[in-house]
């Protein structure tokens, strides 16, 4: 699994709201068994509310989700099963978005 891989949410209970979770942790610490990972929403609320840096809008198989890069957390990684898109070409985006998050100019 690589960084900027984007997985089926595992999680049944919140999956109509956010379909996909994007690995935010870099690939250095990949022999962990955990993953730093954050929500791709369909949630129009955050473009509304955050700033449009902090939760960037991406096109994952023609739906347009929104990152809440705000939410991101820990899962197992063998939650995650087959990555179904890949956001490296967009990573300054995301690194861009986790700054924001954290204060960073």
């Amino acid at each position: 699994m690589a960084q900027w891989d984007v997985f089926p949410n595992p999680a049944p209970s919140s999956r109509d709201s956010i379909p996909y979770l994007v690995v935010l942790q870099s690939d250095l610490l990949d022999r962990l068994p955990t993953r730093l990972v954050a929500p791709l929403s369909r949630s129009d609320v955050a473009a509304a509310v955050l700033p449009q840096r902090m939760a960037p809008a991406f096109r994952i198989r023609g739906e347009r989700l929104v990152l809440k890069a705000h939410e991101a957390v820990i899962v197992p990684a063998r939650s995650l099963r087959q990555p179904v898109y890949n956001l490296h070409e967009e990573s300054h985006r995301l690194v861009d978005a986790l700054g924001a998050v954290i204060g960073s100019v």
